[in-house]
């Protein structure tokens, strides 16, 4: 099924492009979370970002890192905050934002259920 990210890798939608290469675009959020929000996507559409397979999935967290980096540079901020979510478009795309502090992002608050069962929840997920 195509996606938006489709249509924008083979230039039908345009986007602002901040960087790209063979494999690999980035470009602005056009639902921005803070001024900088920038998406890494492969060209290639992959569903999710753990399916992907080893070499794709590594190549991707390289440019994520490129373009983190190019980030930091131009905005001068402290640090560039990264999420995976995969809900929106069903294409993988890696979240980029630049901030200054935790209150750049607004971090979800602590889940008092989960809270209350993590002795559980840490017997079930242990290998």
């Amino acid at each position: 099924m195509s996606t938006i990210f489709d249509a924008i890798v083979s230039g039908e939608i345009p986007c602002h492009k901040i960087w790209e290469d063979d494999d690999h675009l980035a470009f602005l959020d056009i639902n921005p979370r803070v001024e900088g929000h920038t998406l890494v996507i492969p060209k290639k559409p992959w569903f999710e970002v753990f399916a992907m397979d080893e070499q794709p999935f590594l190549n991707l967290w390289a440019a994520a890192q490129k373009v983190a980096r190019h980030l930091k540079e131009k905005t001068g901020c402290e640090r560039v905050v990264v999420v995976v979510l995969g809900y929106e478009v069903q294409h993988v795309h890696i979240h980029l934002m630049p901030t200054n502090s935790l209150g750049d992002f607004p971090f979800p608050p602590v889940d008092q259920d989960a809270l209350a069962i993590i002795e559980e929840t840490a017997k079930k997920l242990r290998t």
